[in-house]
């Protein structure tokens, strides 16, 4: 009975409100019933194939290889008293805890240099213990060294050896318009290019939750699984976006894929090839967007809202306030807080700015700051000379402590990358760990690892390796 009532409510609802609705005037579009070819021509097939031919030459598949371990439930089987007892004390001890096993990932990168330079995404060779480079007409398999990753915007720069590759144009995506046609371009799974067609959907979408810095583009050109690190191109074939992350319920496409816009991509990439690392700027404030009861406050209705700014920081040094409403920083309008985030952590340590704010009195001001480096920011430097080849360390700052889940009682420096096959990993060394010691010396830095293995170039290094401490014998010739 409640069931019937509640359908007649509704049905009663409905009437009511197509009443209310006839009272308003629609504005009708001609009607045009005429039908054309696009070309308008009947002897010509419409096709971007000759558009999209050099682009493909510079799309590659990577492959890569990771060392992963899981619990072996032999060892906690035989921990089990009963079994401990029946084959004696200790005969679980011969029987491994952990059990090592391979992952293995596919994604997809670009060509940006002729001599083997190849931009990707930071999530598709993070923690690899190897990385493979196909491309497509070459029978050679190439093996892949890091050059550079930036998880904060989740680019990569990897190498191969190889030269008279075809490095791809890029495009400014400072230009691009929503409704622009677009391509997605990869190869997904190392069985040849795809490519697949649709406009922007939206840009500087920034409010994702993918990375730390965000100002993707927004397209429904399918990014399929395997894509992520390919190209986006525009209808003339350049380089306009790193193809990233998709939004799905189910795993496959929906319309919704986000791409790295090609100047951020650029930006980053020539940071990475040239110094190995990101070192950003730091203004030192805690910020917001303006709320709609903040916006009856001041005259300007957009910017990044200081809530708070940390003693001694560049903005406090330079006057800056809380309640300040940033809005320009050099001649550039600031729209929100993610806007004043990617302007400046795009700007180097150093650098003086001109930061001009509105405050709750009408007032506006500007200020000249000279930033500083952002705090965690990982020192990581490539050992070399009498170091261990195919080690790249980092000292363990308070940041990477953090990231990494380090005890604060653990002192030494930390194993952020292995190359493979390089004497490093031939050795056993392994991403994560902490040398901890060099033949007597303990060491706190790289500096002091460098010191302790140029004073003996023969002898062991001592890892720890989670709560386990590993002797490793080097000799550097």
């Amino acid at each position: 009975m409640k069931k019937r009532i509640t359908i007649i409510m509704m049905t009663m609802m409905t009437i009511f409100s197509f009443n209310l609705s006839a009272k308003v005037t629609f504005q009708n579009a001609k009607d045009i019933k005429q039908r054309v070819v696009p070309g308008n021509s009947t002897n010509k097939i419409l096709s971007y194939y000759s558009v999209l031919k050099e682009p493909q030459k510079s799309i590659v598949n990577i492959s890569t290889t990771k060392k992963i371990y899981i619990n072996n439930q032999m060892y906690n089987l035989y921990a089990n008293p009963f079994f401990r007892d029946f084959f004696g004390q200790g005969f679980n001890r011969q029987i491994p805890k952990k059990l090592e096993r391979k992952a293995y990932a596919l994604g997809s990168g670009v060509i940006v240099s002729s001599d083997g330079y190849i931009i990707t995404n930071n999530h598709v060779v993070a923690n690899a213990d190897k990385i493979k480079v196909s491309i497509q007409g070459k029978d050679k398999e190439y093996n892949a060294k890091i050059i550079g990753r930036d998880p904060k915007t989740d680019i990569a720069v990897i190498k191969i050896d190889a030269k008279n590759l075809t490095p791809i144009k890029f495009g400014n995506s400072d230009n691009l318009k929503v409704g622009d046609i677009v391509f997605a371009i990869g190869d997904p799974f190392g069985v040849g290019k795809s490519v697949t067609q649709g406009i922007i959907s939206a840009l500087n979408k920034n409010k994702v939750g993918l990375n730390q810095y965000e100002d993707f583009i927004q397209t429904d050109a399918s990014i399929n699984p395997g894509n992520s690190g390919g190209a986006l191109v525009d209808s003339r074939g350049v380089l306009i976006g790193i193809n990233s992350a998709i939004i799905t319920r189910s795993g496959g496409n929906n319309g919704i894929g986000f791409a790295i816009p090609s100047n951020m991509v650029k930006k980053i990439a020539l940071a990475l090839i040239n110094n190995g690392k990101i070192v950003r700027g730091y203004l030192g404030v805690s910020i917001s967007d303006l709320s709609s009861a903040l916006k009856t406050i001041y005259k300007r209705k957009e910017g990044a809202f200081v809530l708070a700014v940390s003693k001694d920081a560049p903005a406090y040094k330079a006057g800056i306030r809380r309640g300040d409403l940033i809005i320009k920083v050099n001649t550039q309008t600031i729209k929100d807080a993610n806007d004043l985030k990617n302007k400046i952590g795009s700007m180097k340590p150093n650098e003086t700015v001109q930061i001009k704010v509105e405050r709750e009195n009408g007032v506006e001001k500007t200020f000249k700051v000279k930033l500083a480096q952002m705090p965690g920011s990982a020192e990581v430097t490539t050992s070399n000379n009498a170091s261990i080849k195919g080690l790249k360390l980092a000292d363990i700052t308070k940041q990477i402590r953090y990231t990494y889940q380090i005890p604060t009682d653990i002192k030494g420096v930390l194993v952020v990358e292995v190359e493979s096959n390089s004497q490093a990993d031939n050795m056993g060394f392994q991403r994560g760990d902490i040398i901890i010691q060099v033949n007597s010396t303990l060491v706190k830095n790289i500096n002091e690892y460098k010191k302790a293995v140029h004073k003996s170039k023969k002898g062991i290094i001592y890892v720890q390796r989670g709560n386990f401490v590993l002797p490793l014998v080097y000799n550097i010739k």
